[in-house]
C-alpha cells in the first residue's frame, strides 16, 4: 500500500485553526478505513515549540532533520509577518523540493512564502482576503484569485480558516475517489464541499449583512471596485439610480456614515493592508488606495488608525490580538 507523506512547517504566530483543519481530515480518512493511507509530521526552522496566533504550542521536528525524508507534499502554514520568513536557507529547501517533483501547497500567508521563492510564477494563487491587495502589489507575475483554494499543477494555495478543510477534502478525493473524501466530511462535520473557485466573500454574503437596502449594496460594491480610481458620490449616485440626497440617508441609516466616509474609510483600510504587509513606498500606497496628495494621506490615516503610515509601518507588524481594524467598519460619522 502506498502512503501518501506530507510535511507541514509551521512559523511563528501561524494559525492553529486552519492548520488544524487541513490536517484532520487525512486523520479521518486513515481511521475510517482503518489503515494507513497519509502519514504527516510538524516541522519549523529550528523544531520545538512553536506558537500559534491563538496561543496555541505546536511541537515540531527541525527542519534539518526533516529535509532529507521523502515528501509527497511540504505545506507551508504561515499568519503573520510572512515576510520575517524570506530567508535564503527556506527558499532553497521549497526549491529542493520542488525540483523534486514534491507537490508545494500553502495555508494563510503561506502564499508569501511560495510567492517569495519564485515557486508560483505563472500560476494562479490565493489568499486570505485581507492579504490579497498585498500579494497583487508584490507578485505581479503571478495571477492573485480571492478564491478559496487554487490547484495549479502541482501547487496548492488556500485562504485559510474552514477552506483548508476544503483543500484537504479536494485532495482526498483525487488520491482516494468521492466516496473516501466524503466520509472523511462527515466525520469531521463538513457538510457541505466547496469547489475551490467559491468565492471568499459571495455577493450574498454582504459586509453589513442581508438585509440593506440593494442601492447601498450596489452603491458598495462599486466602491469595492474603485479604490484606487476614485468616482466621485454623485456619479455614484447616478449609477445606482436614486438622487444622492436618498443614498446619503440610506447610508446613515445602514452604516452610520456618509457614503463619503464610508468610502474614505474601505480605502484606508486597504491602505492600511499595504502599509503592514509589504514594504512598498509609503506614497504608492497612498496612489494605490485613491490617496494622491501624501499630506493629505498620512493626515487622514492618523485621524482613523491613530498613528501615521510610517509609524505603522514599524510598530503594526508585531501581532496583538486587537491590531487590525476590520473592514467596513460602522463607526459614529465624523
Amino acid at each position: 500500500m502506498c502512503v501518501f507523506r506530507f510535511l507541514v512547517i509551521v512559523f511563528p504566530y501561524f494559525n492553529a485553526a486552519a492548520t488544524s483543519a487541513f490536517v484532520d481530515p487525512f486523520r479521518a480518512a486513515d481511521y475510517l478505513s482503518g489503515e494507513t493511507h497519509y502519514y504527516w509530521e510538524f516541522a519549523s526552522l529550528d523544531g520545538g515549540g512553536v506558537r500559534a496566533s491563538n496561543g496555541m504550542d505546536l511541537f515540531t521536528q527541525s527542519l534539518a532533520k526533516v529535509r532529507n525524508q521523502n515528501w509527497d507534499l511540504v505545506v507551508v502554514s504561515c499568519s503573520w509577518t510572512p515576510e520575517k520568513f524570506h530567508s535564503p536557507r527556506l527558499q532553497g529547501l521549497l526549491r529542493g523540493w520542488a525540483a523534486k517533483g514534491c507537490m508545494l501547497g500553502a495555508i494563510d500567508t503561506g502564499t508569501f512564502l511560495l510567492a517569495e521563492a519564485g515557486l508560483l510564477s505563472g500560476r494562479r494563487a490565493t489568499g486570505h482576503y485581507e492579504h490579497i491587495d498585498a500579494l497583487i502589489e508584490l507578485y505581479p507575475d503571478v495571477k492573485i484569485v480571492e478564491d478559496l483554494y487554487v490547484f495549479d499543477d502541482n501547487r496548492f494555495t488556500c485562504c485559510g480558516g474552514a477552506a483548508a478543510t476544503d483543500t484537504a477534502l479536494q485532495l482526498i478525493r483525487t488520491m482516494h475517489g468521492e466516496t473516501v473524501s466524503n466520509e472523511a466530511a462527515r466525520y469531521v462535520f463538513h457538510q457541505q464541499f466547496r469547489p475551490g473557485n467559491t468565492q471568499q466573500n459571495p455577493q450574498d454574503h454582504q459586509p453589513l449583512g442581508q438585509t440593506i437596502p440593494p442601492a447601498v449594496m450596489h452603491a458598495i460594491k462599486l466602491m469595492e471596485t474603485h479604490l484606487e480610481e476614485v468616482i466621485s458620490i454623485p456619479e455614484i449616485s447616478e449609477r445606482v439610480g436614486i438622487s444622492q440626497r436618498q443614498l446619503d440617508r440610506l447610508f446613515r441609516d445602514v452604516t452610520h456614515k456618509t457614503p463619503a466616509l464610508y468610502y474614505r474609510d474601505i480605502r484606508l483600510d486597504r491602505a492600511r493592508g499595504l502599509v503592514t504587509q509589504t514594504s512598498l513606498a509609503l506614497t504608492k500606497v497612498g496612489v494605490a488606495s485613491g490617496f494622491p496628495n501624501q499630506s493629505h494621506f498620512c493626515k487622514i490615516y492618523r485621524e482613523r488608525f491613530g498613528l501615521t503610515p510610517r509609524q505603522d509601518r514599524q510598530e503594526g507588524r508585531v501581532p496583538f490580538n486587537y491590531r487590525a481594524w476590520p473592514m467596513h467598519q460602522a463607526g459614529k460619522d465624523r
